[in-house]
């Protein structure tokens, strides 16, 4: 692996651990300020909001200053307002904090996979798209399973400083590797209106095809994923603690995926791992739902992690070449996207629970994952063959 897809995994940890890093400080945050728990959540939402709203502003600016450049300044700002974090007096300068954080951080991921898609080639961009979410995928398990060890020990406000400093460090490499003469610079696009720029995307068919994909993955993945610790805690009692560590399996589920990705393609190819992935999915919440004992639940989650990034990765990369005369408002459109299937998956599922429960949520989930999967794998190999048709 490169080095500077190296920095941008490591820019990917921070920004996906800061990501969950609120969910097991929350009982401290709330005793801090001296509010209930569903007021202190605020902290959650504003984060959330802010980094699925703010997904299409960086579409513009990636296809003007370039996507590396856009991830050194998006990393060095939020390592500013997550420090903020640690400093805010009151709940409501740190729901502030956090929004600005969300703002500055939405730019890291997608801004990444806009230049892994500039500077890798096709045949090889998958596997090192993989190894890049080694370090998003590291940094989901850190937000879940560390941020309540260190808040235990410290304070939730010493959490954000070590995330800031993290940021800091991270963007001080980048910038240093940017001077290196080793990045490669797609030239500047002029300005762009960018409703336009997303037009553009919006007119190619293929394009449509990865997007919805992804934001009815987004639903049904992680709309049902957002209630497995509730069901565990509701159905099985289990502690608290035990629900984190189910919960960060998925990705460790990741992790294997991108160890195991090159032998994956060999086997499988690109819509092989989009079939199987949704299949694995399926298989994933089958096991939940049927489950008569929760010593099933850390596997099942594990498999699900499995399945979501064959199915994903396999997505982000054919998004990084849906438009590549605008990759940078493409990735972005991506993102948004799935940003937008988990908010409505979740919303869904919540309001379907009184009717179906848990379980029959959870189904009704493996069946549309599997679904989405072969769907996909079937467009694809048409994509593939009209291709080398023309």
């Amino acid at each position: 692996m490169n080095r500077e897809i190296g920095l941008l995994a490591a820019a990917g940890f921070f920004a996906a651990g800061t990501t969950r890093v609120t969910d097991a400080l929350l009982p401290e945050i709330a005793e801090s300020f001296a509010v209930s728990i569903p007021q202190a959540s605020i902290a959650i939402t504003a984060f959330t909001f802010a980094y699925g709203s703010f997904q299409l502003l960086y579409g513009p600016v990636g296809a003007r200053i370039g996507p590396y450049r856009t991830v050194v300044l998006a990393t060095a700002l939020t390592a500013f307002t997550t420090t903020l974090s640690a400093a805010a007096p009151t709940l409501f300068w740190l729901a502030l904090a956090r929004l600005l954080s969300g703002l500055t951080c939405a730019a890291i991921i997608p801004m990444s996979m806009a230049y892994i898609g500039d500077s890798v080639p096709y045949e090889r961009r998958q596997p090192v798209l993989a190894h890049f979410l080694t370090g998003h995928i590291a940094g989901l398990i850190a937000g879940q399973a560390a941020a309540g060890l260190f808040a235990e020990l410290v304070s939730w406000r010493t959490v954000f400083l070590a995330l800031g400093g993290g940021f800091a460090l991270v963007a001080l490499f980048l910038f240093r590797e940017g001077k290196s003469g080793t990045i490669v610079y797609a030239p500047p696009s002029a300005p762009v209106d960018p409703l336009l720029q997303y037009a553009r995307v919006l007119r190619l068919g293929w394009a449509r095809t990865v997007l919805a994909t992804v934001a009815l993955e987004g639903l049904f993945c992680f709309g049902s994923l957002a209630f497995v610790g509730a069901f565990l805690r509701e159905t099985f009692a289990l502690p608290y603690t035990l629900v984190g560590l189910v919960l960060a399996a998925f990705g460790a589920g990741g992790l294997i995926y991108a160890v195991a990705v090159r032998r994956l393609l060999r086997l499988l190819g690109e819509t092989g791992l989009a079939r199987a992935g949704g299949a694995t999915m399926a298989a994933a919440f089958f096991l939940l739902a049927v489950s008569p004992v929760p010593a099933i639940a850390a596997p099942a989650t594990a498999l699900c992690g499995l399945g979501y990034y064959m199915l994903h990765n396999t997505l982000q990369t054919n998004a990084t070449q849906m438009a590549p005369f605008d990759r940078s408002a493409a990735i972005a459109l991506f993102a948004c996207a799935l940003f937008l299937g988990q908010a409505l998956g979740a919303a869904l599922l919540a309001w379907a629970l009184p009717v179906f429960g848990y379980r029959g949520g959870f189904l009704i989930a493996a069946a549309a994952l599997a679904a989405i999967g072969l769907a996909f794998a079937r467009a694809k190999r048409a994509q593939m063959i009209a291709r080398a048709e023309s």
